[in-house]
Order: C-alpha cells, then structure tokens, then sequence
C-alpha cells in the first residue's frame, strides 16, 4: 500500500513593530523551528505563508541566546528551512484542498495581523468545514478569536483552547503594549480558556482546534496536529 504524502500548512505574521514602542516583533523563532521539524520529520510537505509573502519577521528578542534551544540550532543550519522562510507564500493564494491541517507559530506579531485578517480567517473556517485540524500556539490563538463555525457560532466558544496567558504577558512587561489580552479575549467569546503555571508546557485538543500555552508548548502542539492528520 503506498504511503501518501501528508500537506501541512504554517501561517507566520508579517507584522515586525511592537505597538508603539518603537520595538520590533514578529514571530517567535522556537513556535516556528520546533513545530517545522516535528512535520519535516513526520515526512510531511511544508508549504509556509504570510499575509505579506516573503521573508516574515522574526522576534529579535527571540534569537538572544537564552531562548535558544536544539529546534533553533537546528534551524540555524538548515539552508533548505532558511530558503523556504524567505520565501514564503502570500496568505491570499492558498487553497485550503491542498493541505491536511494548518499551523500558526506565534510570537506578538499575530496580534496584530492575524486577528481580523479575513483572508485567514476564511481559510480556518474552510479548514474547520473540511473537517481538517487547525492549529496554533502562543499569541497566535489570536487568529481563532473571530472565526466561526458554518452555524454562524464563534469557533472558540465552547471548546477548551488555551494560548499566552495574562500573567505571562505581564511577566514580560508588554500588558499594556499589546493591543489586547489574549486571555481575556477567548473568554469573551465564551471559550473554555485554559491554562497551567507560567512557561510550562501545556497544549489542548478540543475536536478540530489545538492550542499551545506558550513557546515551551510549541512541539507538543505540532505533535498534536500531526497524529491527528496522520490518524
């Protein structure tokens, strides 16, 4: 019986300025290393998009040596991984039938252009209406806040997700930079928010969605969403 060859989809943010402060963002290096090689070493095809196409930004904060991890190193020797980054897909030309599950690494870039951009947000609800897993991480829980179900319903209400939580982002001093809590979002809409201590890894399935805490919950994530593809 021949194997067939699974088609995952990444989402990055094109977004590289952290609010007003004259900082940069964008997505956070590890969310993006660590979930590409769990799908590269599950023999996956890996397409990457951006609302902008191109090179996305990466965090500079990310790449300071202390958040560095074997996924990183890794990363930063891989010149087919690099060469595929610096290209990646404008968000609008992608077909949804073309791919088995969607994955969004987060970082603080997310919240800004991947929260009401209707182009993502159509493709996670086609992916939902396929009966194909949708998954992110971090921050960019935030592209599921305002998808809905085909009844019209909020994607999220209901379903236990989970992504950056308020004492996190207070703990990196960003609260009142960005330009909404996470947290505090998803449980407007009526989720089932939910969360361990700071910095451990925790990730949940509900059905078709799959949330990661934070940067440490990015390969548990992607583990998630590649078993339930390859299931």
């Amino acid at each position: 019986m021949t194997q067939v060859t699974k088609n995952v989809l990444m989402v990055l943010t094109s977004h590289d300025a952290l609010g007003d402060t004259g900082k940069k963002t964008g997505f956070w290096i590890e969310e993006f290393a660590a979930p590409y090689f769990v799908f590269k070493d599950a023999g996956f095809n890996i397409t990457l998009a951006s609302p902008a196409g191109g090179q996305p930004p990466i965090d500079p904060s990310s790449e300071l040596e202390d958040f560095q991890t074997d996924d990183t190193r890794r990363f930063d020797n891989d010149k087919e991984a690099q060469a595929l980054l610096a290209n990646t897909q404008m968000l609008e030309t992608v077909n949804v039938d073309d791919f088995d599950g969607v994955f969004y690494p987060g970082g603080h870039g997310p919240l800004w252009d991947l929260t009401d951009n209707k182009t993502s947000i159509e493709l996670i609800e086609q992916f939902i209406s396929q009966n194909k897993p949708v998954a992110a991480v971090c921050h960019a829980t935030a592209a599921l806040l305002n998808a809905k179900n085909s009844d019209g319903t909020m994607l999220v209400a209901g379903k236990a997700v989970t992504g950056f939580s308020n004492t996190e982002e207070d703990a990196v001093q960003l609260t009142s930079v960005v330009p909404f809590l996470l947290e505090d979002e998803l449980q407007k809409r009526d989720a089932d928010y939910q969360k361990v201590a700071d910095w451990h890894a925790f990730s949940v399935q509900d059905g078709l969605v799959i949330t990661g805490q934070n940067p440490a919950s990015s390969s548990i994530t992607a583990q998630k969403l590649a078993s339930h593809i390859n299931a």
